[in-house]
């Protein structure tokens, strides 16, 4: 097992090649709800993995056009999951995905780890890299592993919070984004109809591409497309 003087200095170099990052850890003191590892015991410490930006999209794009199958049907999480795997074997830890029972609350974690809150979209905005980041995955361990920090870190501040106009919101042409709910069901069906497709489906989602926080981060053309496909089921795509 991996077990350096730097821990997570090693997992964030096995993860550089595949632009994937460590975005922070959630902690849990004993008896208090952490989830559970391989063996039964509940986990102290949770790593988050995840993307910046479009950081993993040249990587999984590689990785998919050798696969014969581009990947099969949920390709990226089949990549992740190769990742992810093969560092909780080498590490000793359990791995988590947000695509699979019993579905942790990533979110939560998310937002223990970096402070992080809700955008009107429902995605967890970050003040430097906006709305366009994600988490791919998780992993457990039995004790806690986060590195000492050298000096207290506050609390970052929520970007909604001080944005003028909220653009976000006008910028929805199903409507589906409010200041209190993000409609998940209008906006699908949005993206069924043939403006849809012309729109959000084909150039990303015009709410999200009107946060002004993060644009350097914006994710390429073809990974917006791939993930506006995410959204619709099969049945509604043409």
């Amino acid at each position: 097992m991996i077990r350096p003087s730097s821990f997570q200095d090693s997992i964030a170099a096995h993860l550089a090649p595949h632009g994937l990052h460590l975005r922070g850890t959630a902690r849990f003191p004993q008896g208090e709800g952490g989830p559970l590892l391989d063996d039964g015991q509940a986990a102290r410490a949770v790593l988050l993995i995840g993307n910046i930006g479009g950081s993993m999209w040249q990587a999984f794009g590689d990785w998919r056009a050798g696969q014969s199958d581009r990947g099969g049907r949920d390709p990226l999480d089949t990549w992740s999951k190769r990742i992810i795997g093969d560092l909780a074997t080498k590490t000793g830890s359990t791995a988590y995905y947000p695509s699979d029972p019993p579905y942790h609350p990533f979110q939560r974690w998310a937002m223990s780890a970096e402070g992080l809150r809700a955008s009107p979209l429902g995605i967890l905005i970050h003040p430097e890299f906006g709305l366009w980041h994600g988490y791919r995955g998780a992993l457990g361990f039995a004790e806690d592993i986060s590195e000492p920090e050298k000096t207290p870190v506050s609390a970052p501040l929520h970007p909604c919070d001080d944005c003028k106009g909220r653009p976000c919101l006008a910028a929805c042409p199903a409507g589906a984004v409010t200041a209190v709910r993000f409609d998940l069901a209008a906006c699908r069906k949005y993206l069924a109809s043939e403006p849809g497709r012309e729109g959000c489906m084909g150039k990303g989602c015009l709410a999200r591409a009107a946060c002004p926080v993060g644009e350097g981060f914006r994710y390429p053309e073809d990974q917006l497309r791939f993930h506006m496909e995410a959204l619709v089921p099969p049945s509604d795509q043409p």
